[in-house]
């Protein structure tokens, strides 16, 4: 190998060390957030005086907390399903299709991946005004698959390029029609790609929260806008518990999607 980490000497250590600070530096706030979810204190006080979990009692007490933990979960899946249906079209196109423009198709379709959320939030808002979807849920769903949708085609086109369409045609010529091809041969060979999709799609539209705050109405908020709200107004470790909350359900994710190409990988 050109570089080889065990014979870096004196620079193991070092770039071990800077690895393990980088890991600190993000981990940390997390780490606080859970801790202050468990604090007896009713301010977010760190360290905590004592620990409890009066707060998780009062989070799943609370209905409005509950509605919109199933609304973010709601619009969660409802992306998940269109981000990974529409990228896998997307991606046919983009690999398997010769025409002119594919690359700058591409590269539109790859566009809110570089642009601030913040110019797409204020450009989806302006127009569901005029619309009437601003505050529907058909309205969160857009937006939410706006972000998502370009996760989905990069992991899918990834998949596709590393997947031989010879396979395919020898199906084809055992008699399998293209369309029972692509099903019973090609998706299978591609779901790792295709769970990838389904994963950050459904946690790109769980956490976000800049969009949701433009889609947002009074009876319709998801669960970052919740916090977001309850964080203006008042400093209960409620807001500690609900972000535990999210984390955790990413944290799950993220480990459920990494045994799974660990299993594909063997």
């Amino acid at each position: 190998m050109l570089l080889d980490f065990r014979k870096l000497g004196a620079w193991k250590w070092a770039l071990s060390a800077i690895c393990g600070l980088m890991t600190l530096f993000l981990l940390l706030p997390i780490l606080f957030i859970v801790a202050l979810s468990f604090g007896s204190s009713r301010w977010l006080i760190f360290p905590p005086p004592g620990w409890t979990l009066r707060w998780y009692e009062e989070l799943f007490a609370d209905p409005r907390w509950i509605d919109a933990a199933l609304t973010s979960a709601k619009i969660a899946v409802i992306v998940m399903v269109l981000s990974v249906v529409l990228g896998l079209l997307v991606s046919l196109a983009l690999v398997r299709g010769r025409f002119r423009g594919r690359a700058v198709l591409r590269a539109f379709f790859l566009t809110p991946m570089v642009l601030p959320v913040i110019i797409v939030a204020v450009a989806l808002y302006a127009a569901f005004l005029r619309l009437g979807l601003s505050g529907t849920l058909v309205g969160f769903v857009i937006a939410h698959l706006v972000v998502a949708l370009p996760f989905s085609i990069i992991t899918i086109s990834g998949a596709l390029e590393t997947f031989d369409p010879a396979i395919e045609d020898a199906a084809i010529l055992c008699g399998a029609s293209p369309w029972e091809a692509r099903l019973r041969v090609t998706m299978p060979c591609i779901s790792h790609g295709l769970f990838s999709a389904a994963i950050f799609s459904f946690l790109i539209s769980w956490d976000e929260v800049v969009l949701a705050i433009f889609m947002a109405s009074p009876s319709l908020q998801t669960l970052p806008v919740k916090v977001w709200t309850t964080l203006r107004q008042d400093l209960t470790p409620v807001i500690a518990a609900a972000s535990t909350l999210l984390i955790a359900l990413t944290v799950l994710l993220m480990v459920i999607a990494a045994l799974i190409r660990k299993g594909k990988a063997r």
